[in-house]
C-alpha cells in the first residue's frame, strides 16, 4: 500500500504563547480519501532510506478520543519522480526503524511493549 504525499507546514502557539512550526502532510490513499498528519520526527539511514513517524491530525475533540494513539511508521520511496509513502511489509525492517523511532520519542510519547 502506498500513498501520494502533500507537503505544508503550520504554525501553530504553545502552551506559553510562543509560536512553533509543524510539518503537515496530507496523504491520498487509494480510494482517493485524504487524512492529515503531524510529521513527528523523520530517520534518513546510511544507504539513503528515509522514514517518517506520524501522528494523524484531528478536527476536534471526538476525532481524537477515538483514535488508538498508535505512531504511525511509513517508509518514503521514489516512484515516478515523486515521492510516496509506504508501509514497511519487512517485519526486521519495521522492527529496526520502530526501535529507533521508539528511543528517539521516548520522552514524548508513552509506547506500550
Amino acid at each position: 500500500m502506498s500513498k501520494e504525499i502533500e507537503n505544508k507546514d503550520a504554525n501553530l502557539m504553545d502552551e506559553e504563547g510562543d509560536e512553533y512550526e509543524v510539518e503537515l502532510i496530507t496523504l491520498v490513499d487509494e480510494n482517493g480519501e485524504e487524512q492529515e498528519y503531524e510529521v513527528i520526527d523523520s530517520i534518513e539511514e546510511p544507504d539513503g532510506s528515509e522514514y517518517l513517524a506520524l501522528i494523524p491530525v484531528h478536527d476536534g475533540a471526538d476525532d481524537a478520543l477515538q483514535d488508538s494513539g498508535d505512531l504511525i511508521i511509513l517508509k518514503v520511496i521514489e516512484a515516478d519522480g515523486e515521492e510516496i509513502l509506504e508501509a514497511i511489509e519487512d517485519d526486521d525492517e519495521f522492527d529496526r526503524v520502530g526501535a529507533i523511532f521508539k528511543e528517539r520519542l521516548k520522552d514524548a510519547f508513552d509506547f506500550e511493549n
